[in-house]
Parts: C-alpha cells; structure tokens; sequence
C-alpha cells in the first residue's frame, strides 16, 4: 500500500486488524503524495494508493492505472500548530505566529505534499506568509514536518492533527488547529491500483475502511469523515 506520510500514525493498526481478519499479510510505503503518485506511474507495485488529497489519485487514474474514474474520498483532514512542551511557546495560540521570538516554522513541501500546500494556503489567508517566509523549514513530507519540530530543528509546526495525536506528539506536545476558513478542505482519497494479480484484496480492505468501527477509529486519529 502507497500511503500519504500523515496515515503513518494511523495505518498500522488497521493493517494489523486487516490482516487478522483476511489473512493477508498488508504493510505500507509512506511517503509525500506526489512522491507516491509518481512510483505507481513509473511502475511501482502497489495494490492501493491512499493520499492526502484527491490530485494525485486523480494523476494515477488519468495515467489509466486504476479501475476508478475519480478518486474514493475516505477522510478528511485537519491542520493544527503544534509545540513542544519545553519550548517558550506554552501557552500556544495562532498569535504565536506573529510573535518576534519565533525564530522557525516547519511545514511540508507545499509543491509535493497537500498540508504543506494547506499550511501555505492558511499562511497568505492570514496575511502572514511574507513575514514568515524567511523563517519556513521545508520538510519532504509532513511526517518529516512534524519531525522537525518535535526534534527542536524548528519552534513550531504546521503539521496534520494525525501527526499531533499520535503517541509520541501527544506526550510530548501541545497544539492548536488552525481555522477551517483559513485553508481550502483536505479530502484525502485513494484508488486501488490495477495489478496483474488481480484487485479482490484490495477491495477487502476498502469494505475494512467503510466499517462503522473503522470510521470511528479514523475519526479517534484526527481524521474525519469526508462527508
């Protein structure tokens, strides 16, 4: 499975159920959506893409390597700031952005991953994104983002609410989510990729995806429903 880098606190445990249940072995490759995408048209073998938004499932279909017309919408998700609890940002609000003693903004690349291209989006809505530009770490991914300032290489970070509730943010972080009208909406969608094998698997773990349980457990990890 090609999986976008903010389903990687996420995915793992539904692996795990979906394997249990079916008795196929499923891991994932986790990557920035454009850097997946461009693996399945150059050939990669993977059985599902799942993205963090619907233009890159829609470059797989228009390359005519899936059976969709148009990309499954199964979530959507949700951009938060988040800091360290040991840094000088403990009482954390948007303000923070404007504060003098911010001195570093980690966010995803914009041009390859959709929260990076999010975190852009709701920095030109607030009118912050000049004065914050000298100031952006660029991360591949945003996983690598949220890596970034968790590790102290950035003060603070625009990164998915998946990121932030994972076990590992959640102890050692705190975050605020970023206005809604302040960013275009991140449905996320897959398409499950054509393969000689055949595509039954695949579609099994779409059935697991749309379960009531599931879409609870993804709803728990700070992904909601796209409806």
């Amino acid at each position: 499975m090609a999986a976008a880098a903010d389903l990687q606190p996420v995915l793992p445990p539904l692996l795990s159920e979906f394997e249990s249940r079916s008795g196929i072995h499923a891991e994932a490759s986790y990557q920035s959506s454009a850097t997946l995408a461009t693996q399945i048209i150059n050939g990669a073998p993977f059985d599902i893409f799942m993205a963090a938004d619907m233009s890159f499932p829609q470059r797989v279909i228009a390359a005519g390597l899936s059976e969709e017309t148009q990309p499954i919408a199964y979530a959507r998700g949700t951009l938060v700031l988040w800091a360290r609890n040991d840094s000088r940002f403990r009482t954390l609000s948007m303000d923070a952005l404007k504060e003098p003693a911010l001195r570093s903004l980690a966010i995803a690349n914009p041009e390859h991953a959709p929260y990076g291209r999010a975190a852009q989006s709701a920095l030109m809505h607030l009118g912050l994104y000049d004065a914050l530009k000298p100031k952006l770490v660029i991360a591949e991914n945003i996983a690598q983002a949220a890596q970034f300032v968790e590790s102290g290489n950035a003060d603070l970070g625009l990164i998915s609410l998946t990121s932030a509730l994972s076990p590992r943010l959640r102890t050692s972080g705190h975050y605020v989510p970023v206005p809604q009208d302040a960013y275009p909406p991140i449905l996320q969608g897959l398409v499950i990729v054509k393969r000689p094998s055949g595509t039954q698997a695949a579609h099994r773990f779409l059935d697991l995806l749309a379960s009531p349980e599931v879409v609870h457990q993804l709803q728990v990890a700070g992904l909601a429903s796209p409806k």
